[in-house]
């Protein structure tokens, strides 16, 4: 199944999802595999370094000693399959969330995207979102 590319079709079936956490984000110097032990949510390559999603009680352990880490953040899932070709569904929750003055970090999956925000913004965040939903 190759997920739905219909905007307003994606907006009304996201189904938006405060999930259970808390999390936060750091960039460390050397493999993925050393840091499997902190099980990081998600991860990314960059030049600077490699990027984790971590659990926020795992920001003391000694990996990330002198590391900074950024959070804590919720994380809301938006439920509808949507294609990894589909056009508008960011900028769709990104202008509402704007309009709340709300900030986003967006991590695309295969089946789903996750927005995590500030953890005094979640409720907020989920609430325009569903709004959104129902507008469509």
């Amino acid at each position: 199944m190759s997920g739905i590319t219909n905007l307003e079709q994606m907006i009304k079936q996201m189904e938006p999802e405060l999930m259970e956490g808390q999390w936060a984000f750091c960039t460390v110097p050397g493999p993925l595999s050393r840091y499997l032990e902190l099980q990081p949510l998600a991860s990314m390559q960059e030049k600077e370094g490699l990027s984790l999603i971590v659990p926020q009680a795992s920001t003391d352990h000694p990996l990330l000693a002198g590391v900074e880490v950024l959070g804590p953040y919720r994380q809301i899932t938006l439920n509808v399959h949507s294609s990894l070709e589909a056009v508008g569904l960011t900028a769709a929750f990104a202008a509402a969330l704007t309009q709340q003055g709300i900030s986003a970090n967006v991590v695309a999956g295969f089946y789903h995207d996750h927005i995590f925000v500030a953890v005094d913004k979640a409720e907020p965040a989920l609430l325009a979102l569903q709004r959104l939903s129902r507008a469509s």
